[in-house]
């Protein structure tokens, strides 16, 4: 009777977990997305802020480096680097809001999302049965000369 009400209260419990990982996947991707589309944009005291190439520790890292790695990190590649990682992850997470039940089924085991083809499956091997033992029929390692060897051909 225990194990019957444990096993019904996990049933109940995995729909749920499934769901809040993904609507926390989903909130996570957003959040990354916006900070690192809009932050390196940011002017210089704009909500309490600092500039994205002068803040405490890029100077920091800068002291111990060199001062190369400030000009690196405030050129505009960089920038544009990380706001298109931040698009990524904004489109990421709206990907997964579209497809919310695709992805909660998947992770309740009722199925991939990606079909593969179908791989044959490997027989059940009781931990006490001899196997036999699978070897390279062409090995590229050299013979090796042992003692034994040498006294029979003399």
């Amino acid at each position: 009777m225990q194990a019957r009400t444990l096993a019904l209260e996990s049933d109940a419990i995995n729909p749920m977990s499934s769901r809040l990982t993904v609507v926390f996947y989903i909130i996570l991707c957003l959040e990354i997305g916006i900070v690192l589309t809009i932050l390196p944009w940011v002017p210089h005291g704009w909500w309490g802020l600092s500039d994205w190439g002068n803040n405490y520790f890029l100077l920091l890292a800068a002291r111990k480096t060199g001062y190369g790695l400030q000009r690196f990190v405030s050129s505009g590649w960089v920038r544009g680097t990380v706001t298109g990682i931040g698009l990524l992850n904004i489109a990421m997470g709206l990907w997964e809001l579209f497809h919310f039940r695709k992805t909660v089924s998947a992770l309740d085991g009722g199925g991939s999302t990606v079909e593969s083809s179908p791989k044959p499956r490997a027989q059940a091997v009781a931990p006490n049965e001899i196997r036999p033992v699978q070897t390279d029929p062409l090995s590229d390692y050299p013979r090796r000369k042992h003692g034994n060897d040498d006294a029979q051909q003399s």
